[in-house]
């Protein structure tokens, strides 16, 4: 791909994309949900209802409503079972590669995540991935609305017009913010979804985060 196929930059997604943390994921969910005394779920069970804003995730599983006060002691306690884990973590298998395809036609690349930025920063560097980025994103506020709002300031402060970018990322919520504003997306099957929801959508599905940058060239 080339920046005269329209798309001269590309905005990845984080969790799920370019971080294999799928199983962490989990298991943090678990333990957050273990705060209020609610049954755990399985991969499956999160892949069928993972949504955005977050707190309507954990209402659906947890079969009623989540108070306000419910909801901040279930964020803090994922975000410190998730914490625990990212020592053992990796990024996605072909995630260097990806962006080194990237960078090698030309294209600028950021990273826009819901995590939180002062921990996403530090792990990015750590994983020895921030040069390839131009800009860095996560959360600077309490976490587990969509993600439109964030991508639409992420490509302000990029100065990047909409239709010139690509998102690959791994769920609904990516696609949903990529709609919103006019860009291009690719999903990656990553665990946020069954497959057959990604593929419903009608934009191009991959296995591999190499494969998206493949695919974005075609469409």
């Amino acid at each position: 791909m080339s920046q005269c196929d329209g798309v001269r930059h590309v905005v990845w997604d984080w969790n799920g994309t370019l971080f294999d943390d799928h199983a962490a994921v989990v298991a943090a969910i678990n333990d957050a949900l273990g705060v209020l005394r609610l049954r755990p779920i399985d991969s499956d069970t999160y892949r069928s209802h993972y949504t955005r804003p977050v707190q309507r995730f954990y209402e659906v599983v947890a079969g009623r409503p989540i108070e306000p006060a419910e909801w901040r002691a279930l964020d803090e306690a994922y975000h410190v079972s998730y914490g625990a884990w990212v020592e053992r973590l990796e990024l996605a298998p072909d995630a260097v590669a990806a962006l080194a395809a990237a960078e090698a036609a030309g294209l600028t690349q950021s990273l826009l995540s819901m995590w939180r930025h002062q921990d996403l920063v530090p792990l990015v560097e750590r994983l020895g991935i921030g040069h390839f980025f131009v800009r860095v994103d996560g959360l600077r506020v309490p976490g587990g609305e969509a993600k439109t709002g964030h991508l639409v300031e992420h490509l302000a402060a990029l100065e990047v017009a909409a239709p010139a970018a690509l998102l690959v990322g791994d769920s609904l919520d990516d696609l949903a913010a990529a709609r919103a504003v006019g860009a291009r997306c690719v999903l990656y099957d990553g665990g946020s979804h069954h497959r057959d929801a990604l593929e419903a959508t009608g934009v191009p599905v991959v296995d591999t985060l190499t494969a998206a940058l493949a695919v974005a060239r075609r469409t």
